[in-house]
């Protein structure tokens, strides 16, 4: 396994840094000082608006999952509070205003850095559009959504019916 990017050269002593087993991982390793580097998980969200029983999903404009659709959100930025990343990505990818509600879960999978913070949300104003990174925003039933774009939107969904028809 070979380093690349900022992960090519030792931060604290410019020596070029070696892949090595650290922690039962392989990890970019200093071998003059000893340095480990240790890569952080990206943090994302994503949130479900129910509108007369339908779920409100977007298609998407950008590489990841182009054409495909998923549920409004995206990555959070750093000193952001979760919640309110949630609200800014709705807004900025449907143009409604909401309140978030419920944690619906967190969701990762294995050798993948991003981790999905799930939330339920209520509308609360704006006009739905689609934003700069959607090619279309559409409500559709949660037993019948379009093509996914990613194989833990669906996990997402099913978690989200339960607790909601268990409270209900």
């Amino acid at each position: 396994m070979t380093t690349t990017g900022s992960d090519k050269f030792c931060a604290s002593c410019a020596t070029p840094l070696e892949m090595r087993q650290q922690d039962g991982q392989p990890r970019p390793v200093c071998p003059a000082c000893g340095r480990i580097v240790y890569f952080d998980p990206k943090l994302a969200t994503a949130t479900i608006i129910e509108r007369n029983g339908l779920t409100l999903m977007v298609r998407r404009a950008v590489l990841t999952g182009y054409g495909l659709w998923s549920m409004p959100g995206g990555y959070v930025d750093r000193g952001e509070v979760v919640e309110n990343a949630a609200a800014r990505e709705v807004q900025e990818e449907t143009g409604l205003l909401v309140k978030v509600q419920h944690l619906i879960g967190i969701f990762s999978d294995a050798d993948n850095p991003v981790v999905v913070a799930a939330y339920s949300a209520q509308e609360t104003g704006g006009l739905l559009a689609p934003g700069p990174e959607c090619l279309e925003v559409g409500f559709f039933p949660p037993t019948d959504l379009p093509p996914l774009a990613f194989p833990r939107d669906a996990e997402i969904i099913a978690r989200w019916r339960a607790i909601r028809d268990s409270t209900a």
